[in-house]
């Protein structure tokens, strides 16, 4: 993990990347934004792939990553729980499984405020690509699930930068939970919601949280307008989807 997190933050903030094409729809913030922030001079690009642990999402970035830095253009990762600032101080209260779920909020806001302001942007000034293994809407979501006020979340996070192109990769509950246990033989706590009482049972707690989960993520779609991409296909399918759509991303369409 150390490793990971140091090759995140070692993307050059001042390096000139490649511009990719005039910016058609100007950036902008969801909410106040960061002070300070020119937005004309993001010329580089966010592309977010959301889904739940086993959509495939891990496996879409790597393949991404490859077909555009094959193609010339210059890529940096982001994602939860990345930051040096609070990621490690994160895993170890999660992993005593008594986070309160405003506790838990705080925590990834935290997080993913750090890589906004330290990686994100620079490297979208820098005219990067910004490949970004879930955003806000994962944390949102997560939080909603858990009863949280919504005006309170977009107020928290308006500071965050609105992607150019946002995919949620959909998995039905019952595929995710056959995905999860045949690569890790185990089901996680927090993934699993059983901070919400669901049900006593692991197994039976993971279907319903992730079904209240997967249902959210469409909600949100009917506000903020993401991509649904059907995850249940082949890995090879669903990235010939992602490119086309990138491509016209890239292309200011």
């Amino acid at each position: 993990m150390a490793a990971a997190k140091k090759k995140t933050r070692s993307a050059p903030a001042d390096r000139v990347g490649q511009v990719l094409v005039p910016e058609l729809t100007p950036k902008r913030f969801f909410g106040h934004g960061l002070p300070g922030t020119l937005l004309e001079k993001l010329t580089g690009k966010l592309i977010v792939v959301e889904g739940a642990d086993g959509s495939g999402r891990s496996t879409q970035i790597q393949k991404l990553t490859a077909w555009l830095e094959g193609t010339g253009h210059a890529t940096v990762q982001v994602g939860l729980k990345r930051s040096s600032l609070v990621s490690e101080e994160l895993e170890q209260a999660q992993n005593g499984n008594i986070l309160s779920r405003t506790t838990l909020s705080l925590f990834y806001a935290t997080d993913f405020a750090d890589q906004l302001e330290h990686l994100i942007l620079p490297s979208l000034r820098a005219g990067f690509i910004v490949l970004a293994d879930r955003y806000i809407y994962t944390l949102m979501v997560r939080d909603l699930v858990r009863g949280m006020d919504e005006a309170w979340l977009k107020n928290l996070y308006g500071i965050t930068l609105v992607p150019d192109a946002v995919f949620y990769l959909e998995v039905s509950p019952e595929q995710l939970v056959q995905r999860v246990f045949a690569k890790n033989q185990a089901l996680d706590y927090w993934e699993s919601g059983m901070d919400l009482g669901l049900s006593r049972d692991m197994f039976d707690s993971f279907l319903q949280y992730q079904g209240r989960m997967r249902d959210t993520f469409r909600r949100l779609q009917r506000t903020y307008g993401f991509t649904i991409v059907d995850a249940e296909r082949s890995p090879e399918e669903i990235n010939r989807e992602l490119q086309q759509r990138i491509e016209r991303v890239l292309a200011g369409r």
